[in-house]
């Protein structure tokens, strides 16, 4: 052990020895003066030691042991304190050893102005300025939503004028196109009475805070006083208002409504993260929800991590709820705070959502990352292809051709498509090879390119980025002819011959071997295996279709039609002759099936 070891070991000595037996936080530093982890206690000297007194379990949480040149505390009165303090300190410095919190986005809230006439609004900054804010909201669709229900409602004002009693009586304001469509009654020039605005904020009050039983009752009430004042269009009116509430109502309420002001919590794991959900309820209404990721950097328990959760979306939800219900009672005492673990009922169902919730969150979290992960390797390959092939552009969209024949005869071509690297096999294409006769590879490969090529031009289609042909240096030749002949000139071409699997570039005499087991050597192995096979099935089914047609042709008084016919009905040969002159009627009627039937049992009359 050097010096400098020795002198950090003696200063955590004596750093132990003094620390004192009360809740508070602790932060270890390394020897740059870092803080990288922040935890809280019960009791610091206890927790502190613990760490340097005992060898970690865990690989991580030795190293970060290792690290310490320095130890600082704060101590506080409650381990709540404890919470609230660690929670800030690791949010302002991150430490690389503490959980991280996967969501470091902002959340809306609605605002009700703290001003004469007060504005409703959304926004993303509290500003302590004696408004009400609620929220925040995790969705901007709910958002929203309440927005456009209190326009629906209430005729709020939207200006940002000073609506004071004096600047109204001075006449310093003029009414604008919201009181003209009828959306604001026009408090601006005295025409609004404070009295019926104030009822209106306080009815979105209540329904902000879930408490929307109050403003039902209060507007059934009115309408009842209109209707029987023979008031019918504003009864009317306040019908349909009613009916808005209560479809929002219905939306949201999933429990008895008298749970009200309750919290839910519920936290699952695996090995490097956990889920924590959050549920709000008021008056049997969830009127927040919101999941959170924590990832783990010291093998945290579930336990450990469960009061953290709860301190931070608490904080962070703005809840000041006195009961909390989650799965099993976390090691922490919140001040006014009663932690419940329903066996039955109401709230048993509420801790069932929250934890169907919050699996649902990590199932789908697991599901995106496959994704990425999928699109990432598929880039890779991608970026591979076109380094390793000296290639412009990414070859996303891939062609490879193949000719088949026997001797000339029967000759077929195959194109098939990958698309980020693999196949597309809807995008294939099988031709017949038209105007060559006889075994000429090059000229069927001329002939198929222009064809392919000539219609992706004329349908105004998207080219590939590259083009491969099965065969040597003769083939690839003979399609960059044509690709010449028809102006395309930005596509990448090569060709890959079979015996030493040599990649050939245009005008290079010399190819190029990639490493057999590269993966751009098996993707242009892949797309021409796959041409292979798809052209030699066309092709055997060609050659059995014409020899089946070629005998027939045979049949003296048996024309095209009757061919086809027979084909429809018969799969081959076989089945034609040992086919019974009904069975021949039923398919070609009763004087063709006669000529059939005896060109195979009676083949001397």
């Amino acid at each position: 052990m050097d010096d400098n070891e020795l002198d950090t070991s003696e200063r955590i000595r004596a750093i132990l020895s003094t620390l004192p037996e009360y809740p508070g936080i602790y932060q270890f530093f390394n020897d740059e003066g870092v803080i990288i982890y922040v935890g809280k206690a019960k009791n610091l000297k206890r927790r502190v030691s613990s760490y340097f007194n005992r060898i970690a379990d865990h690989p991580k949480t030795r190293v970060l042991v290792r690290k310490v040149v320095d130890i600082q505390h704060i101590v506080v009165d409650t381990e709540e304190d404890a919470l609230l303090l660690e929670n800030n300190l690791i949010k302002k410095h991150q430490p690389r050893y503490n959980v991280l919190l996967k969501d470091d986005k902002t959340y809306p809230w609605i605002v009700v102005k703290n001003e004469p006439f007060p504005r409703v609004f959304q926004t993303r900054q509290l500003v302590r300025d004696g408004s009400s804010y609620f929220g925040p909201y995790t969705s901007g669709t709910m958002v929203r939503t309440l927005l456009d229900l209190f326009k629906q409602l209430y005729p709020l004002r939207t200006c940002n004028h000073a609506l004071y009693s004096e600047n109204i009586a001075a006449g310093k304001f003029k009414v604008c196109l919201e009181y003209h469509l009828g959306n604001c009654k026009g408090p601006c020039v005295g025409e609004y009475d404070v009295q019926s605005y104030s009822r209106n904020i306080e009815s979105i009050r209540s329904i902000l805070k879930g408490n929307v039983a109050s403003v039902l009752k209060y507007m059934k009430g009115l309408m009842t006083d209109y209707a029987d004042s023979f008031q019918f269009e504003l009864a009317h009116d306040i019908k349909q208002k009613i009916a808005a509430i209560e479809n929002f109502q219905s939306k949201s309420t999933i429990v008895n409504p008298k749970i009200n002001d309750v919290d839910v919590l519920s936290i699952i794991d695996d090995d490097k993260s956990a889920y924590v959900n959050f549920l709000k309820v008021a008056n049997g209404s969830i009127i927040q929800a919101h999941t959170v990721e924590y990832r783990k950097r010291l093998n945290e328990t579930c336990d450990e991590l469960f009061p953290m959760a709860i301190v931070e979306l608490r904080e962070q939800m703005g809840s000041r709820s006195p009961e909390i219900i989650v799965p099993f009672v976390p090691d922490v005492i919140l001040k006014g705070v009663e932690f419940v673990v329903p066996k039955i009922g109401d709230k048993k169902k509420l801790l069932e959502l929250s934890e169907r919730n919050v699996i649902h969150y990590r199932l789908e979290k697991l599901r995106q990352q496959s994704i990425m992960k999928r699109e990432t390797n598929e880039e890779r390959i991608m970026s591979t292809l076109k380094k390793d092939l000296r290639l412009e552009k990414m070859p996303v969209h891939i062609e490879c051709f193949d000719n088949s024949n026997i001797q000339g005869t029967h000759a077929v071509a195959a194109c098939v498509v990958f698309k980020n690297g693999k196949p597309s096999k809807k995008d294939y294409r099988h031709f017949n090879v038209k105007t060559v006769e006889g075994p000429d590879d090059f000229a069927s490969m001329r002939e198929i390119i222009h064809r392919r090529y000539r219609r992706l031009l004329d349908e105004g289609s998207s080219l590939p980025q590259l083009i491969v042909i099965d065969g040597g240096k003769g083939q690839l030749g003979s399609a960059v002819q044509i690709l010449n002949d028809l102006g395309i000139r930005d596509v990448a071409i090569i060709g890959i011959a079979k015996r030493l699997e040599e990649i050939f570039f245009p005008g290079d005499p010399v190819p190029l071997y990639l490493d057999k087991n590269s993966e751009s050597l098996k993707i242009i192995q892949y797309l021409r295996n796959e041409a292979h096979r798809f052209g030699i099935t066309f092709h055997r089914n060609k050659r059995s279709s014409d020899f089946l047609k070629s005998e027939l042709d045979h049949i003296k008084g048996i024309g095209d039609s009757t061919v086809k016919k027979l084909l429809s009905s018969f799969q081959s040969i076989d089945d034609i002759r040992l086919a019974d002159l009904t069975q021949l009627t039923q398919a070609l009627g009763k004087s063709k099936a006669q000529l059939v039937y005896d060109y195979y049992h009676h083949p001397s009359s």
